[in-house]
């Protein structure tokens, strides 16, 4: 059956930050407050989200792989992405139900765009290969600082990017703020340093401020997203 406009189709949403943001905390606590209003939602991550997937993020968050090429990196998520994309979100999507990921494409934009200092069209270019219209509806940007972020770690054992400094993590969250200021429609930049449990009701009303069904939308326009059937 082909989608009409004005037709209820799940939404996709994201959360995006720094490391020690808490992107995992908050989506879990989304995800979990939609299935216990009876609504079928597919949690995603990156890296990660598939058996594949699941693999690539060992290998990248290793410490022991320290003197990885950034380019490598790079190619390495969006490894992790294609599959995700392929064999998870849209799948999802096309079932009816929607999606919540911790992370997707803004995070290599901001990681090895920004931290690494990688060429930001070819990202771009990558990304787009891989995501095609697989866009999210809307992304929620944690806004903390690294010296927050830090404290919520509790001495627990960094990964590889996690150990990459300050410096690092501050140009990532300053790549973050952009995309946020580029894409206000779109978009949301909270501060993450309340409680989370504030936090992640913050979150939900401003969700369903934007939309009465939600976690659904309407189909705006037939084909507006081409993976939708």
């Amino acid at each position: 059956m082909s989608k009409t406009e004005g037709q209820p189709r799940p939404l996709f949403l994201v959360f995006e930050g720094i490391d020690g943001a808490g992107t995992t905390t908050q989506a879990n606590l989304l995800t979990r407050s939609l299935k216990t209003q009876g609504h079928s939602v597919v949690s995603a991550r990156e890296p990660g989200g598939t058996e594949i997937g699941e693999r690539i993020r060992t290998l990248l968050l290793d410490p022991a792989m320290a003197d990885m090429a950034a380019k490598a990196e790079l190619l390495l998520y969006a490894a992790s992405r294609a599959q995700l994309v392929d064999k998870l979100i849209i799948p999802a999507l096309n079932a009816g139900k929607p999606v919540i990921s911790d992370r997707y494409a803004a995070s290599t934009i901001a990681y090895q765009g920004a931290g690494r200092g990688l060429d930001k069209e070819f990202i771009e270019s990558l990304n787009g290969v891989i995501v095609k219209d697989c866009l999210p509806d809307f992304t929620i940007y944690l806004d903390v600082s690294p010296e927050v972020a830090n404290k919520r770690k509790n001495n627990a054992k960094a990964d590889r990017l996690e150990l990459e400094g300050k410096g690092f993590q501050e140009r990532v969250a300053a790549a973050y703020r952009e995309m946020a200021a580029d894409h206000p429609e779109t978009s949301l930049l909270i501060d993450g340093t309340c409680g989370k449990s504030q936090l992640a009701g913050r979150i939900e009303e401003e969700l369903r401020s934007r939309w009465a069904g939600f976690p659904y939308g309407t189909l705006e326009k037939p084909g507006r997203r081409g993976f939708l059937k």
